[in-house]
């Protein structure tokens, strides 16, 4: 298997776990099949199989080619791997996973962050801790100042990492 099917079968296991993993390795083999062939083919049931090629399609990972029945009149769809389209697709989830950290990275530098001294899992920025008194809405307890230096320097270098994957 090659790299390109390593990664293209990480994806499925992210967009459908095991069976969408099975599909992609039966569209491999197949290279252009219609969803029943590669269900008799991949052992997974025909319903599940469409719902996981509608997935990869809308991501554009697969592609299809509606060909008209003669016989009976209805459309049979075939289903056919992008592999080239995998690296867009990587590029676009780094690209909205690195605007989500920047957001959240922007959201902890902006405020100041107060956390229960008893359960110790309640944290809330000050706006909200002083809306309750300073008190744990979980506990009662007393809400003591939250120092996140430490979430903004792994955010930094979260966002660092992405920017530099993206880049190359």
């Amino acid at each position: 298997m090659s790299l390109l099917d390593d990664e293209m079968m990480k994806v499925a296991s992210l967009l459908g776990e095991e069976d969408a993993v099975r599909i992609v390795k039966s569209l491999a083999k197949l290279k252009e099949a219609p969803d029943d062939a590669i269900a008799n083919d991949s052992g997974v049931r025909l319903n599940i199989v469409r719902k996981v090629l509608y997935k990869l399609y809308d991501k554009t990972l697969i592609s299809c080619t509606r060909i008209r029945d003669e016989k009976t009149g209805w459309y049979i769809f075939y289903w056919k791997l992008q592999p080239e389209q995998l690296d867009a697709f990587v590029r676009s989830r780094k690209r909205r996973t690195l605007d989500k950290l920047r957001a959240r990275l922007e959201y902890e530098k902006a405020h100041s962050f107060f956390l229960c001294s008893k359960c110790g899992d309640v944290r809330l920025p000050f706006e909200d801790a002083i809306e309750s008194a300073f008190r744990c809405p979980k506990c009662g307890g007393q809400f003591v100042e939250s120092d996140n230096s430490k979430i903004v320097t792994e955010l930094s270098k979260m966002i660092q990492k992405l920017e530099t994957e993206i880049a190359s």
